[in-house]
């Protein structure tokens, strides 16, 4: 690269001292996926209670699958009542109210609810199947849910947690550190192709090699910063972990923002030049596609490996670029992640474009999956 990396000044979030930060260092979330749907199974602990109609997964139970993928949730019979109804629910710590039911069945019908219904049927590979299946996968369907067995006094049931796989960035406001209420932050890491990272996600991107010294909202509006490396002014000598603010007001507080992506339906593409803003633009526009997000940049270093020595701008004005493989003269950095220029003056012409064009797959039901997809690829073979 023939510019120079900036270098920002950062307070730590401990509060005093300044320090030098020139990138967040994200080390890949990393989890092998071999089942069609991309989706890792491990079985669930056994209850403190014993199932009589359920099967309970002998260990833990978590799925894993990726944005825009299928899912199933597993959920099997060990035996049935003579009356009974299955009832999907997803858990969440935050809803207030009635429960967010997914589907209610029974042996011969079901009925979806809610946002996620449209979204979501049985397996019914065979008789004693109730697993649910979720199509389309977003990054808020993350989370646990129930299959509860309703049978009367012998109600029961059996929890699975469905993980999205993907990546937590931090984002910061182009007018510097600590701009962002909740609302804002929520909105912000929206247009950014993500959601707030909720705390479990900033926990694994720590154990993976985060290490970011401004505090940032969470989904559930606590605030917190992940250290790797403790220092004076991140904190102070304290062991590594999460440092947490806890709770905080979400209409007056200011903080940045922890974000979370995962794969997306496009392919991120880099157009060399010496460009402003608008010619950057421009050039997206001339190839059929627009200026990156952030996040779809974050998406494409990590499930993609996307790997560029040369500053881009993106959407939202600032210029960053991708490294899978660190080398000395492409930001000094020994681990992969993605580099930061900031929010340049949008008229100064010498970065490239960073541009995003949709791919869509092919849409496939879950019983035609192989089949449909073999038929895409023998199409695409044909043209």
């Amino acid at each position: 690269m023939s510019e120079h990396l900036h270098l920002f000044n950062f307070t730590g979030a401990g509060g005093v001292t300044p320090f030098i930060m020139n990138c967040a260092v994200i080390l890949l979330l990393t989890s092998s996926c071999f089942t069609w749907s991309s989706a890792i199974y491990t079985p669930n602990r056994a209850a403190s209670k014993k199932l009589k109609y359920l099967l309970e997964p002998p260990v833990y139970a978590e799925v894993v699958a990726r944005r825009g993928e299928n899912a199933t949730l597993p959920c099997i019979l060990r035996t049935k009542p003579s009356h009974y109804k299955v009832k999907w629910t997803k858990l969440e710590s935050e809803h207030v109210g009635r429960e967010n039911i997914i589907m209610i069945s029974n042996a011969h019908a079901f009925k979806p609810y809610g946002h996620l219904g449209p979204r979501a049927s049985l397996r019914k590979a065979h008789t004693m199947d109730a697993s649910l299946q979720l199509s389309r996968l977003e990054l808020e369907d993350g989370g646990t849910y129930r299959c509860e067995l309703v049978n009367g006094i012998e109600d029961e049931s059996v929890a699975i947690t469905l993980r999205i796989e993907g990546v937590v960035f931090p984002y910061q406001s182009k007018n510097g550190r600590y701009k962002f209420t909740f609302h804002e932050a929520k909105e912000v890491c929206a247009e950014q192709d993500g959601t707030l990272a909720s705390y479990n996600q900033l926990f694994r991107a720590w154990t993976e090699g985060l290490d970011w010294c401004n505090a940032g909202w969470l989904h559930d509006g606590t605030v917190h910063y992940p250290i790797i490396h403790p220092r004076p002014a991140c904190g102070g000598e304290l062991l590594p972990g999460i440092r947490s603010y806890g709770p905080k007001d979400k209409t007056n507080d200011r903080f940045d923002a922890f974000c979370f992506t995962s794969q997306t339906s496009g392919s991120v593409s880099y157009i060399s030049g010496s460009f402003s803003y608008e010619q950057a633009e421009h050039a997206c526009q001339r190839q059929g596609a627009e200026l990156a997000l952030v996040g779809q940049l974050y998406s494409a270093w990590r499930f993609q490996n996307y790997d560029q020595c040369d500053g881009g701008w993106l959407k939202d004005g600032s210029v960053r670029f991708p490294i899978s493989k660190p080398r000395e003269h492409c930001g000094g950095i020994p681990e992969p992640g993605v580099r930061s220029f900031g929010f340049p003056n949008k008229m100064t012409h010498l970065y490239g474009a960073f541009c995003y064009r949709i791919t869509a797959p092919p849409v496939c039901p879950f019983n035609t999956r192989p089949n449909c997809f073999l038929r895409a690829y023998t199409k695409k073979l044909k043209l």
